[in-house]
C-alpha cells in the first residue's frame, strides 16, 4: 500500500502577546515507517502550498503531490507558515518602504527562536544549518533571501521565486557584502512576469558571484515565460526542492 505524505496543523503564537499563527506541517511519505531524521524546509505563505481551499485564487503549489514523486533521499519535512493576511507586506519586508514593511527580521526571529526549537524537539529533524532551508515567493522570496544573507548560521539553503527585490532594493547592498560561501541559493523568475524581474535577477547573480558565492552554490534561473502567480511557482517548486536537497 502506497504511503502518502501526512499533513498536520497546529498553532503557535508569533510573539508572547501575538495572535496564534497556523503552521501546516507536511511529513515525508516514509516518516512513520523509518527512524531517520529529515532536512526541514520552512516555506512562507503556508496557505498556498498544500490545499486549493486555502490557496490564493484556489491555485496551490501541490507540494504533497511533488513529495510523492521524490525519492527517499530527497524527502523533507515541509513547514508551511501561514502569512498574516492584510499584514503580509509588513511582516515579510525586511526594510521599511514608506509606511509599509520593516517586520521581516521579527518574523524570522519567530521562526528561529520559537517555531524551529519546537519542531526540533518534537519531530525527527536534522537541525543543522546545512539541512535547514527557507523558501518563499514574491515578498516571501524577498524575505527568504534576507534570511540567508543575515541568518546564514541558521538557514543554510534558500529558495526564492520571483523575489520582490523592487520593494526593498537594500537587499542588493547585502548581496554585495561577504555572504557565507556555504550558503546554497536557488532563485527563479520569468521574463514575462514583470518588466524588472530579469535585470534584477541578473544583477543579484553577479553581485553574489563577485562576492564569493561559487557557481556550484548558486542557481539563478530566468524562464522565458511565466506569470507572477502560484501556477508559475508550482511549476518551479520541484526543481527548487531537488536542487537544494541534492547535496
Amino acid at each position: 500500500m502506497k504511503n502518502d505524505p501526512q499533513l498536520h496543523f497546529f498553532q503557535i503564537k508569533t510573539t508572547p502577546k501575538g495572535a496564534p499563527r497556523t503552521v501546516r506541517l507536511l511529513l515525508p511519505k516514509d516518516y512513520h515507517q523509518s527512524s531517520r531524521r529529515y532536512p526541514v524546509i520552512y516555506a512562507l505563505d503556508g496557505q498556498n502550498l498544500f490545499d486549493p481551499k486555502t490557496a490564493f485564487g484556489g491555485r496551490h503549489w501541490k507540494i504533497p503531490e511533488t513529495m510523492m514523486k521524490l525519492p527517499k533521499k530527497l524527502q523533507a519535512i515541509v513547514v508551511g507558515i501561514d502569512n498574516a493576511g492584510v499584514g503580509r507586506i509588513n511582516e515579510y519586508a525586511p526594510f521599511k518602504r514608506g509606511r509599509q514593511g520593516g517586520g521581516g527580521a521579527a518574523h524570522l526571529r519567530f521562526i528561529m527562536q520559537e517555531l524551529k526549537p519546537e519542531l526540533d524537539a518534537n519531530y525527527r529533524t536534522l537541525p543543522q544549518r546545512e539541512a535547514t532551508a527557507i523558501v518563499g515567493s514574491s515578498m516571501g522570496g524577498l524575505l527568504a533571501l534576507y534570511a540567508g544573507f543575515q541568518f546564514g548560521e541558521v538557514f543554510g539553503k534558500v529558495g526564492a521565486m520571483s523575489p520582490s527585490l523592487w520593494f526593498n532594493p537594500q537587499l542588493f547592498n547585502l548581496a554585495e557584502k561577504e555572504i557565507d560561501p556555504r550558503l546554497k541559493i536557488y532563485v527563479a523568475g520569468s521574463k514575462t512576469e514583470s518588466r524588472g524581474m530579469e535585470p534584477a535577477l541578473q544583477r543579484l547573480y553577479w553581485l553574489l558571484r563577485n562576492g564569493g558565492v561559487s557557481e556550484g552554490q548558486l542557481r539563478v534561473v530566468i524562464r522565458g515565460r511565466g506569470k507572477h502567480n502560484e501556477v508559475f511557482w508550482r511549476s518551479e517548486y520541484a526543481k527548487l526542492h531537488r536542487w537544494l536537497l541534492e547535496n
